[in-house]
């Protein structure tokens, strides 16, 4: 059984990190790219960042690129995504999925002062 839990969220002040972090189980981590999605109160689903399945590539949305980074783990069967300097639209639900669609039920950033 693929299973994708999250983990790292909380509430943090403005201009504050944290680092998400997402196990993974139930199947092959490392022959899967993977990503991370996010969806605010009241809005649709965002793809937040992506890593291939060697950790050799990423890719970010334009409102978190320089702000966030997104790595892996394959021999652990982990991915992560640091956050920093957060601002308040970063405020959502964070969930990781992998490239055939499977996802964790998430974990909530609260970003206020």
């Amino acid at each position: 059984e693929v299973q994708l839990v999250e983990s790292g969220g909380g509430m943090v002040q403005p201009g504050g990190s944290l680092r998400l972090s997402c196990a993974a189980s139930g199947f092959t981590f490392s022959r899967r790219d993977m990503s991370w999605l996010r969806q605010a109160p009241g809005k649709g689903p965002e793809w937040v960042s992506a890593i291939n399945k060697y950790g050799s590539s990423t890719y970010y949305a334009d409102s978190v690129k320089g702000r966030f980074t997104i790595s892996r783990d394959n021999a652990g069967n982990r991915l992560y995504l640091q956050m920093n300097s957060l601002k308040p639209e970063d405020t959502a639900l964070y969930w990781c999925a992998s490239e055939t669609g499977d996802r964790g039920p998430g974990t909530q950033v609260t970003v206020s002062s």
